[in-house]
C-alpha cells in the first residue's frame, strides 16, 4: 500500500471512529428536549366536574415547572376534553397515544380503579397500559338535593326509598364513576333500591336536580359547592369517614346511621405505560411542584378538594389498595355494565 492510500485508510478509520462521539452530544440533546411542543392533558369528562377543575390547576402552573434554566417552558399545557363511556374513551386514548410524554391523562377513581370490576370489556388495561405520574387530590362526594326538595336529610331520603323501592332516582356523571359506585354501595349498606340515572359529566345532572326531574345527586361536591353555598341545593351527607372541611355542617353517611361507609374520590395522572423514565419523573416532579406551592394547594381547596400528592411508585401501591376495595364493593353490589 502506498503512502496516499495508507493516509486515505487511516483518515476514513478516524472519521469512522470520531463520527459517534461527535455527534452523541446532538444524540443526547435531541432525546433530552422535553417538552418540544405543548403537552395535552385528556379529561375524559366534560368541563365543570370535579376532574376538570383539578385537571386546570394543575396545569395552569405545569409550564412554569418544565422550564429550562430558570426560564419556563415555552409550551403551553392544555386541557382537553374527552368525555364518554364513563371515563373510558378518554383513557383510552391516553393509553393508546404516543408514550413520548406530550399526551396524558387526568385520571379518576373510576378509571384507574372502579371500571375494570364494572364494565365486561374495557378497551384497555389500567395497569398494564398507563403509567402513574402523581395523585393530586380527593374530594368527598355528597348526597345533594334541590333546596325545595321534601328530603331535608338523609334519613328522609332511606326513609322514601324503602317506601317506595326503585322510584327515587339518583344522577351521576356517569357509569363507573365514583357517584355511581357510591349510591350502589349505599343501596347495598343501607337495604335500599335506587335507580341510578347516569349523566355525561356534572354539568348533566345539576339542571336536572335543580329542574326536579331527578331526585338526588351523588357526585364529587367541587362542582354542587357554588349552588349550595348560594342556597340552591342542600347537601344531606358527606361520603368522607369524618366531616368535609368546605362543609363541616353536614354529617357524614356514618353519622346519618350508616355504619362504616366511606367513599372518597380521588384525582391524579397518568401516561401511557411506555413512556421513557426521564420524561415521567419530569412531570411527575412539575405535578407534584404545582401541588406543593400554597397557591395551587389553596385553589384546589377551594373547589372543595384536600390535596393528597404521591409519586409515581406510590400512587401505584395506592391504586393497588383501591382496586382491593371496590373490587369486592363491585361483587357485592352485584352492579355490571357491558
Amino acid at each position: 500500500m502506498d503512502q496516499r492510500n495508507s493516509f486515505g485508510a487511516l483518515s476514513r478509520r478516524a472519521a469512522l471512529l470520531a463520527a459517534p462521539a461527535l455527534a452523541a452530544p446532538f444524540v443526547a440533546r435531541a432525546q433530552g428536549v422535553f417538552p418540544n411542543r405543548p403537552i395535552r392533558i385528556i379529561v375524559p369528562f366534560p368541563a365543570g366536574g370535579a376532574t376538570d377543575l383539578t385537571a386546570r390547576v394543575v396545569a395552569e402552573r405545569m409550564p412554569a415547572l418544565l422550564g429550562q434554566g430558570g426560564e419556563p417552558s415555552r409550551f403551553p399545557v392544555v386541557v382537553d376534553n374527552r368525555p364518554g363511556a364513563g371515563g373510558n374513551l378518554g383513557s383510552d386514548a391516553v393509553a393508546k397515544a404516543d408514550p413520548d410524554g406530550h399526551t396524558i391523562l387526568c385520571c379518576t377513581i373510576g378509571t384507574a380503579s372502579i371500571n375494570q370490576f364494572l364494565y365486561s370489556r374495557l378497551p384497555y388495561d389500567p395497569t398494564r397500559d398507563l403509567a402513574s405520574l402523581a395523585l393530586v387530590n380527593e374530594v368527598a362526594n355528597g348526597i345533594v338535593v334541590a333546596q325545595d326538595s321534601p328530603l331535608r336529610t338523609l334519613a328522609d331520603l332511606l326513609a322514601a326509598a324503602k317506601a317506595r323501592p326503585g322510584e327515587l332516582n339518583y344522577g351521576t356523571p356517569g357509569n363507573g364513576t365514583s357517584g355511581h359506585l357510591c349510591g350502589e354501595y349505599l343501596k347495598t349498606k343501607a337495604g335500599v333500591n335506587l335507580t341510578h340515572i347516569p349523566y355525561r359529566g356534572t354539568s348533566g345532572v345539576i339542571p336536572d336536580v335543580l329542574g326536579g326531574r331527578v331526585e338526588v345527586a351523588i357526585d364529587n361536591l367541587p362542582g354542587y359547592l357554588p349552588h349550595i353555598r348560594e342556597g340552591r341545593m342542600r347537601c344531606l351527607a358527606v361520603t368522607s369517614s369524618a366531616r368535609w372541611f368546605s362543609l363541616p355542617e353536614v354529617p357524614t353517611v356514618i353519622e346519618a346511621g350508616v355504619p362504616e361507609f366511606e367513599a372518597v374520590a380521588w384525582f391524579g395522572f397518568q401516561a401511557p405505560a411506555r413512556i421513557p423514565a426521564p420524561v415521567q419523573e419530569r412531570l411527575a416532579d412539575a405535578i407534584l411542584g404545582a401541588v406543593a406551592e400554597p397557591a395551587t394547594a389553596e385553589r384546589l381547596r377551594d373547589i372543595g378538594s384536600a390535596p393528597r400528592p404521591l409519586g409515581p411508585r406510590a400512587f401505584d401501591r395506592y391504586i393497588e389498595a383501591e382496586n382491593n376495595k371496590w373490587r369486592e364493593v363491585v361483587r357485592a353490589a352485584g352492579a355490571k355494565l357491558d
